[in-house]
């Protein structure tokens, strides 16, 4: 008997549909995370404003930073004063400086009721 060297494509089509299977139910997650609304008209609304963010960050040297600007704690205080109270702070501190420096930057926002407050972290 005389052999043919064929190729076997059961198993290729096998694997061929099972990634079928997989697009087809990652698609459908993909296409259920996007939403559309048809939102109910008012005649007193207000286009939204993007959120105002403010970064304040202590380094190890224990400076104050406004804005990536090295300020003082009693320039800190005053720069807070003119924030509405939905500001979003965003506080970045470094992990070596003492808990009494966050505490004080954390009593003036308490004190201004800034108290949309964010803490910057890393990923470990």
């Amino acid at each position: 008997m005389k052999r043919f060297d064929q190729i076997n494509v059961i198993p290729f089509i096998d694997i061929m549909l099972v990634l079928l299977a997989i697009v087809l139910t990652t698609a459908t997650f993909i296409s259920t995370q996007q939403i559309k609304l048809d939102l109910p008209a008012a005649e007193n609304s207000s286009s939204p404003h993007p959120e105002e963010t403010v970064n304040i960050s202590i380094d190890t040297g224990l400076a104050f930073y406004f804005e990536k600007q090295p300020v003082s704690l009693t320039t800190l205080e005053k720069k807070l004063q003119p924030l509405a109270s939905e500001t979003a702070i965003v506080l970045s501190v470094d992990k070596a400086v003492a808990f009494e420096q966050f505490i004080q930057v954390i009593d003036l926002l308490k004190t201004r009721n800034l108290e949309n407050l964010s803490i910057v972290v890393k990923n470990p």
